[in-house]
C-alpha cells in the first residue's frame, strides 16, 4: 500500500520547522529518561497520583443539550520534575461537556489533543457535541502542555522548540490523565475511557498503560511508536535536522551518556543500527588504530565546520565539507594519499552525522513513546485502534505492530491517508468509541 498524496501535499503547505532549539538540555533529557522508568511501570506509576488529588471547577455554562464545565489543577509532573515544564504549562486546564440527559449509566471519554489542536473548540465541535447527540456520552477535553493556554511565549504556533518537549508533554499527560480518571471516579461517572487522534492517540495509549483497571481505549491514526513519525514520515521533512546534527556533534553527552539511558531493546530497536552506522568505524578505518582515544569537539573556523579529534595523543582536524579542505592540502602537499583519505572521510562525515542523528532520534523517541516500553493495559480486548491504510504521517513499516504488543486489541483500517481520515472520518472514530464502551459494559457490567 502506498502513501497518500494528500498527506504529502498538505505537509508541503506547512512551512514552520520543528525542534529549532535542538534536542533539549542534556540534564532535562536525563531526568526525563530516568522518570520514564517509573511511568513505564504501572505498579510504580499508580502510586504517584493520590486518588484525592485536588481538581477545581472554575466555570459552568448551560447549553441546549449539555453543560460545559471548565476546570484546572496543577500538573503532578511539577512535583516530581520541578522546572521541566514551562511555567505556562504547570496549570492543567480542561473542559467537561456533560449531557443534560444520560441514555445509560454516566459514561465519560477523555479526549487528548492531536498536533495543532489548541484550546478546546476543535474536539468540542467535531467529537464531544456529536457524542452528546448520538450516544448521550460525556467528554472531558484536556489541554496538552505546550498548546493553547499552556503554550510557552517563545514557541511558534504548534512547533515544539525542543525534542525533549514532546517527552515532557507525554510524561505530564500520563499523570494528568490519572488525576482526571480518579476525579471522575470520585464524582460517580462510569464507565470511563480514553481516546485521541494522531498525537492524541499516542498520548491516550501511554496514559492507559498506567491505569490499574480495565478501561476502553480508542487510539485513532496512531501506532506503536512515534519514532517513524519523526524519522521516515512526511513530518520528518519539517524537522530542523541541521540544528539537531550540529548539537549532536558539538555536545558529546548525547552520544556518550544519554544513549546509555535508552533501555528499549526490542526487535525494532535503533541500537544495532546505531552501532553499524557509528562514525567511530570511519575513524578506525582511517587510522588503523584500535586504541583510538575519542574525545571530540566541533567548532567554527572561517566559514567551514572543522572536526577536531584527539587520536593517539595528537589532534587531527578534518573539514566537514570538501570545500573547506584547502588548508589541509596546502599544509601537507607531499602526502597526497593521506590528504585524499582525509578528504574522503570529510565527504562522508556529513552523511554519517545525519545518519547518526536519525538513529539517535529513533532511540529517544522509542524510549519515551514505544508502547513496548510501557506496561501492557490491563485488558487489551477493550482497545479498538483506527488506522489509515495510506498514512504518510504515521508509517507502520519496520516497527512492531500494536497487535504484537497488545494481544487481543482490534485494528480497524480506513482507506486513504492521515489528513483525509481526520477531515472526513470523525464519525468512524466516534463509532469505535461507542463500540468499545459497549464491549466494556458487557464484560464488566458492575461499576464496582
Amino acid at each position: 500500500m502506498g502513501v497518500s498524496r494528500l498527506d504529502v501535499f498538505y505537509r508541503r503547505l506547512l512551512l514552520t520547522k520543528l525542534f529549532i532549539g535542538g534536542w533539549g538540555k542534556p540534564e532535562d533529557l536525563k531526568r526525563i529518561f530516568e522518570f520514564r522508568k517509573v511511568v513505564g511501570d504501572r505498579a510504580k506509576c499508580q502510586l504517584l497520583v493520590p486518588k484525592d488529588y485536588p481538581v477545581h471547577i472554575s466555570k459552568t455554562e448551560e447549553h441546549g443539550d449539555c453543560q460545559i464545565l471548565e476546570g484546572f489543577f496543577i500538573s503532578p509532573l511539577e512535583h516530581f520534575l520541578p522546572g521541566v515544564l514551562p511555567p505556562e504549562a504547570v496549570k492543567a486546564r480542561f473542559q467537561f461537556i456533560v449531557p443534560k440527559r444520560w441514555q445509560k449509566n454516566r459514561p465519560v471519554c477523555i479526549h487528548l489533543a492531536g498536533t495543532g489542536d489548541h484550546f478546546f473548540w476543535r474536539r468540542r465541535t467535531l467529537m464531544a457535541r456529536p457524542m452528546i447527540r448520538e450516544a448521550g456520552m460525556a467528554s472531558l477535553l484536556l489541554e496538552n502542555p505546550y498548546y493553547g493556554y499552556r503554550k510557552p511565549k517563545d514557541q511558534l504556533r504548534s512547533s515544539l522548540k525542543n525534542v525533549s518537549d514532546l517527552f515532557v508533554m507525554g510524561s505530564a499527560l500520563i499523570l494528568e490523565s490519572s488525576v482526571l480518571l480518579h476525579w471522575l471516579e470520585r464524582e460517580g461517572y462510569w464507565p470511563l475511557g480514553m481516546t485521541g487522534i494522531s498525537m492524541g492517540g499516542y498520548m491516550a495509549s501511554l496514559a492507559v498503560t498506567n491505569w490499574p483497571k480495565p478501561i476502553p481505549l480508542i487510539p485513532c491514526l496512531s501506532w506503536s511508536t512515534a519514532s517513524t513519525v519523526f524519522t521516515t514520515g512526511v513530518l520528518s521533512r519539517a524537522i530542523n535536522w541541521a540544528a539537531l546534527q550540529r548539537q549532536y556533534a558539538i555536545n558529546s553527552v548525547y552520544e556518550e551518556e544519554i544513549v546509555e539511558l535508552l533501555q528499549y531493546c526490542g526487535a525494532d530497536s535503533f541500537k544495532k543500527e546505531l552501532l553499524k552506522n557509528s562514525s567511530l568505524g570511519h575513524l578506525l578505518d582511517l587510522f588503523g588504530d584500535h586504541r583510538v582515544s575519542l574525545s571530540h569537539s566541533y567548532k567554527e573556523e572561517g566559514h567551514g565546520l572543522l572536526i577536531s579529534r584527539t587520536v593517539g595523543g595528537k589532534i587531527h582536524k578534518f573539514p566537514d565539507s570538501v570545500n573547506d579542505s584547502g588548508t589541509n592540502s596546502r599544509s601537507q602537499p607531499a602526502d597526497n594519499s593521506l590528504h585524499k583519505t582525509r578528504v574522503d572521510s570529510a565527504r562522508s562525515r556529513q552523511t554519517s552525522l545525519h545518519r547518526d542523528s536519525i538513529s539517535f532520534m529513533k532511540g529517544v523517541m522509542d524510549e519515551c513513546t514505544h508502547m513496548a516500553n510501557f506496561s501492557v493495559p490491563v485488558d487489551t480486548s477493550l482497545i479498538i485502534v483506527v488506522q489509515a491504510k495510506e498514512d504518510a504521517y504515521v508509517p507502520r513499516t519496520g516497527v512492531l505492530s500494536l497487535q504484537e504488543i497488545w494481544p487481543e486489541c482490534e485494528v480497524r483500517y480506513l482507506n486513504g491517508g492521515h489528513i483525509s481520515a481526520y477531515l472526513f472520518k470523525q464519525n468512524v472514530f466516534r463509532q469505535a468509541i461507542y463500540d468499545t464502551f459497549n464491549r466494556f459494559s458487557l464484560k464488566y457490567p458492575n461499576p464496582h
